[in-house]
């Protein structure tokens, strides 16, 4: 998809989607996934292939046994998570390697799993929620990207991302959470996800989903592990001022939060 003709005359770059994403894109859009076809791809490239198996064999997974192929990966762990793994290496590598990125990656990481099991307990696509948690912050990337003198200082400055927000328009015209939607819509991720990106600041602040967004769920579902991540103790309270928004059960969304919380904090135990 062509990025927001807007952002062009802003000359802030947004990074082309890798090859092997863009044919682990058409895999995962066949009506029958090849899962051989898939690791195959993976493996493919070298370098990708590390850091996925890197990643699947972290804490975050508490694997109790070491995985040693892109293969294994997808029979522990599922197509969804290992190719979820794979866009957020992919992402990364898009990148220069930095300090200051490196927490924006861990969250990302923590987000995405937290939101694709979720959105498979509430019947929420939960491709499109992992894969929008992952590229949630994306957009410090880009402008990280584009002003690696100045916009760490920006980062640094910023308590929450509203104030974040505002710097960034002061500085740039654009903030980052309008360049990760533009990066999602370019690297072909689907609406609910480019959504969901586009207004997690603003959903975040206010606990309220504007009129114009149309696919809630997935948006509900980043509050959720906005919340798990940041306010754990507001979780009932967020839960219910986001879940009739998005027409979800309040009590089944108060259920899959806690089960990935739980999820969560036992796969931290069996990865030490």
């Amino acid at each position: 998809m062509a990025v927001d003709s807007q952002l062009r005359t802003l000359d802030i770059e947004i990074p082309a989607q890798p090859e092997v994403l863009v044919k682990l894109s058409l895999l995962m859009a066949a009506e029958d996934i090849d899962l051989l076809a898939m690791s195959s791809l993976v493996e493919g490239d070298m370098a990708l292939a590390a850091a996925v198996l890197k990643a699947v064999n972290s804490s975050l997974y508490g694997l109790r046994g070491r995985v040693q192929t892109v293969h294994q990966a997808l029979t522990y762990l599922g197509m969804r998570e290992v190719s979820a793994i794979t866009f957020e290496m992919g992402m990364r590598a898009a990148f220069p390697p930095a300090v200051e990125l490196e927490p924006i990656w861990k969250r990302a990481a923590e987000r995405g799993i937290m939101m694709g099991r979720m959105g498979q307990m509430l019947g929420v696509d939960p491709w499109a929620a992992h894969s929008a948690g992952l590229f949630e912050e994306c957009g410090k990337a880009v402008l990280y990207r584009h002003a690696p003198v100045h916009y760490p200082a920006m980062l640094r400055a910023a308590s929450t991302d509203t104030e974040l927000v505002q710097l960034e328009h002061t500085a740039f015209g654009v903030s980052h959470d309008a360049l990760g939607a533009a990066l999602c819509e370019s690297w072909g991720l689907g609406a609910a996800a480019v959504a969901s990106v586009r207004y997690h600041v603003e959903v975040q602040a206010t606990r309220l989903m504007p009129e114009s967004l149309q696919r809630r769920g997935v948006s509900a579902i980043s509050m959720l592990a906005w919340a798990l991540m940041h306010q754990p103790e507001a979780l009932e309270e967020i839960a219910a001022a986001i879940a009739s928004q998005a027409a979800l059960d309040e009590t089944l969304v108060m259920r899959a939060a806690r089960r990935v919380s739980e999820q969560m904090q036992e796969a931290q135990e069996n990865g030490r």
